[in-house]
């Protein structure tokens, strides 16, 4: 067990809390005061909502004194993204345009995290609209490894926190990279899950036809222990899929870590573009898992070109449908990287847009011919390992190559789970990907657990947190 109680895992607190050993109330207290000890040198929190979360927590002491224990999360302090409706809560979506949104009702995935006792500590940082960069008057999210470098998006605040014991997990959303990009940049796990496995209800969206809703944490045990409790089927969100869902946590207890997994490897998607720190550190994963009885296997991915160009297409087209009232009421409201997006979305080429959606069609079919042979594909999240801020709006000059790893698994619907395997020279997280075919979220839990189990790459911590 650490000698730092806000890095314990969500596991070993929710076990403590369940046990007697930890109070739901000490344990929110002292997650609150870290945040409003250190958070100001990261601003990985836009809103703190502290009476709530200690009612929650009285509430669950009282429960759990009375016998009626909710499940691993019962208890357990954990944040959001701040793009999901509260009751009773402003969302600002990372925007002015949406600042003054009051929720009239929970969003479906927090009502879950409250059915299981979490205690929901506040409102957790991101991209403008979940596209780009930070709005100008939030001002920015910082990465706690090192503050020069983008924390990932859009979901920054819900990487840094975590990383940071800020939160002992937390809720991203997917529709390009967005809880891939962080969890790689800040040392955490992330699980990207099947387009649908979640809903979508009462969340701002980016594009409707390719946002996911997912969990981000220390470890993948972590992971699994939140998405037991997110996925499965809404009826107030038609797209989710009816489909039973697995005890996710429980099924890594009873794995047989990765034996006999096979995991897809192609040598020049891996290498093409790629720096040699990323290589070499997911070249020692592949390593690993090899150790664990894994099989590598050659694969050979299908072109990513005309997906990733789809999915750009694809999201600001969707991203400019959802916006458009707000954005011809006040355009100024918005920040830049968000209006760019909106604007190029609203002059869209019908033609071109219509073949965006064919292409995507195409390409979740030569997905899946690939995964008849493999279970997983290994990928690598970035091409380079972290970007300075000071160079970001050059890499969002180049969208397609800066989301090459990440968007075309959007535009397949794919699960996904990054963690960390590696460093850099100067001490930044390297992440890399497994992919699967759809609802084979056990499959990549399991695996990376299995991987978590002989490294520690999941336990380092940022220097000076």
């Amino acid at each position: 067990m650490l000698d730092t109680p806000h890095y314990a895992s969500l596991i070993d607190t929710g076990a403590g809390i369940a046990s007697g050993a930890l109070s739901p109330v000490a344990v929110t207290e002292a997650m609150l005061a870290r945040i409003a000890a250190i958070d100001s040198r990261l601003n990985s929190y836009l809103a703190v909502t502290a009476e709530a979360a200690l009612s929650d927590a009285e509430a669950a002491l009282r429960e759990i004194r009375a016998g009626l224990h909710r499940g691993p999360l019962h208890g357990v302090p954990i944040a959001i993204k701040d793009l999901f409706h509260t009751r009773g809560t402003p969302s600002t979506f990372g925007s002015l345009a949406y600042r003054t949104v009051v929720g009239q009702r929970d969003a479906t995935l927090v009502r879950r995290l409250r059915q299981a006792g979490a205690v929901i500590l506040g409102r957790l940082h991101l991209h403008e609209g979940a596209f780009g960069g930070h709005h100008p008057a939030f001002g920015p999210c910082l990465n706690p490894w090192n503050a020069d470098y983008w924390p990932g998006g859009s979901s920054s605040g819900s990487g840094a926190a975590t990383a940071a014991g800020l939160c002992f997990g937390s809720l991203g959303t997917d529709t390009g990279g967005s809880i891939r990009f962080p969890s790689a940049a800040n040392g955490v796990t992330g699980l990207k899950p099947t387009w649908g496995r979640t809903s979508r209800h009462g969340v701002f969206p980016l594009a409707d036809s390719l946002d996911t809703i997912g969990p981000m944490a220390r470890s993948a045990a972590d992971a699994a222990a939140l998405f037991d409790v997110l996925a499965g089927f809404d009826p107030l969100d038609p797209t989710s899929l009816a489909v039973p869902v697995p005890d996710h946590l429980g099924g890594l207890r009873g794995a047989f870590g990765a034996r006999g997994l096979r995991i897809g490897l192609d040598e020049a998607y891996l290498e093409t573009g790629v720096d040699g720190e990323t290589i070499a550190a997911i070249r020692a994963a592949l390593a690993v898992l090899e150790d664990l009885d894994a099989t590598i296997v050659p694969v050979t991915v299908p072109d990513r070109a005309d997906a990733t160009a789809a999915q750009i297409a694809i999201m600001e087209a969707e991203c400019a449908r959802f916006h458009r009232p707000a954005y011809a009421a006040d355009a100024t409201l918005f920040g830049p990287e968000l209006a760019g997006a909106v604007s190029r979305g609203l002059s869209a080429d019908p033609i071109a847009l219509a073949s965006a959606y064919i292409t995507r069609d195409r390409f979740k079919g030569e997905v899946a011919r690939m995964f008849s042979g493999v279970d997983a594909l290994v990928s690598p999240v970035t091409p380079t390992v972290g970007t300075r801020y000071d160079a970001m709006a050059e890499q969002l000059t180049d969208l397609p190559r800066f989301l090459a790893f990440t968007a075309p698994f959007n535009v397949s619907g794919s699960p996904s789970v990054t963690m960390p395997c590696g460093a850099s020279a100067i001490g930044l997280p390297i992440g890399v990907q497994l992919i699967g075919p759809h609802l084979s979220e056990p499959l990549l839990l399991r695996a990376a657990h299995a991987v978590q189990q002989v490294t520690d790459w999941h336990m380092r911590r940022p220097p000076g947190f």
